[in-house]
């Protein structure tokens, strides 16, 4: 399958998915509450992450323009449409300027690149918004797969013990000894550089601490009075792991997944530093940018919009990952009620 049909595939699948989750939370008076709360604690960055989402849902969606007596087009999605199709320079060009940073000749369209051009000549505001699409992907992507992961083995060895828990404790340490970068570096050469196999690596590196914590916090769950009254009382222990163990959990896997995912965005950054990251991101376009800041006189614009870029989400999102956080805490609920 081409990489732009599935791309359309997984957009619309997004879009599918959190038009359901929108429609049955807003059955829930107790969501509707909850995301109203958040929205008046973190205003401005549950916008900036609403406008990084859809950003990366317009980069998401591309088809090609079909030309008569052409084999093939290359797709341009959404986003790519927003700019001109031959908006491009030589090479370097200043923000706003209408010559080139070299030679000082006239620009195919001057006064138009508000971030100025790399050396190839991009325009520098198109790749940053470009990125938004990787981050999210690898962030994202990668935590869903992590996340779950960790839970489930987690509450397996918390919950049941003795020989589950000593599997899930020694399959923990065999890969907490392990340098998580050099293990990161090999997954990726043995099983590609795509966007899909970079996010499963990260995955296989990044759910051993989240379960070491959700099986410590089973265990001490699992001995509370109310967890004990409902096993005397013939519950099963399936319904007691879903009623009395997860909820208490939640707090725990959205501040997780908030740390997760920002730590995942720069790992990105790390990799692409080593030479394997993935192309079109914000680490890729930082690491192409570190010679320039040894030219004279500097090139920072490229630098300076890849940076600004990756921190205005990663603040954003830890911010509205904190408001949650509060409002989801059983103990913050049980103080207000």
């Amino acid at each position: 399958m081409e990489g732009h049909v599935l791309g359309n595939a997984f957009a619309a699948a997004i879009v599918l998915l959190a038009a359901l989750a929108a429609w049955r939370l807003r059955a829930s008076a107790f969501w509707r509450e909850r995301l109203g709360e958040i929205a008046r604690r973190r205003p401005i960055a549950t916008v900036v992450v609403a406008l990084y989402l859809g950003v990366a849902l317009l980069d998401s969606v591309a088809w090609r323009d079909a030309q008569p007596g052409e084999a093939s087009v290359e797709a341009r999605s959404l986003l790519d449409r927003a700019f001109p199709a031959d908006f491009r320079e030589r090479s370097y060009s200043a923000p706003l300027a209408a010559v080139e940073f070299y030679g000082g000749a006239a620009l195919a369209h001057p006064g138009r690149h508000l971030l100025g051009t790399d050396i190839l000549g991009r325009d520098v505001l198109h790749l940053a918004l470009g990125g938004a699409r990787v981050a999210l992907l690898i962030g994202g992507l990668t935590s869903l797969i992590a996340i779950p992961l960790a839970i489930a083995l987690g509450l397996a060895a918390g919950y049941l013990g003795g020989r589950t828990d000593d599997l899930v404790f020694f399959l923990l340490s065999t890969l907490a000894s392990m340098p998580s970068i050099l293990l990161l570096v090999a997954l990726i050469m043995v099983i590609g550089r795509g966007p899909v196999q970079v996010c499963l690596a990260l995955a296989v590196t990044s759910w051993v601490n989240f379960c070491r914590v959700v099986r410590g916090e089973t265990l001490k769950l699992r001995e509370l009075d109310y967890v004990s009254a409902a096993r005397a009382l013939g519950v099963s222990e399936l319904r007691i792991v879903w009623r009395h163990v997860l909820p208490n959990l939640s707090h725990l896997v959205v501040i997780t997944f908030v740390l997760t995912f920002s730590q995942l965005v720069l790992s990105e950054a790390i990799l692409s530093w080593l030479g394997v990251g993935i192309d079109g991101s914000w680490g890729q376009m930082i690491d192409q940018a570190r010679d320039e800041l040894a030219r004279d006189p500097i090139i920072a614009w490229n630098l300076g919009a890849a940076s600004a870029a990756l921190f205005g989400l990663i603040l954003a999102v830890n911010l509205v990952g904190d408001a949650l956080r509060d409002v989801l805490d059983p103990h913050t609920l049980r103080e207000r009620t």
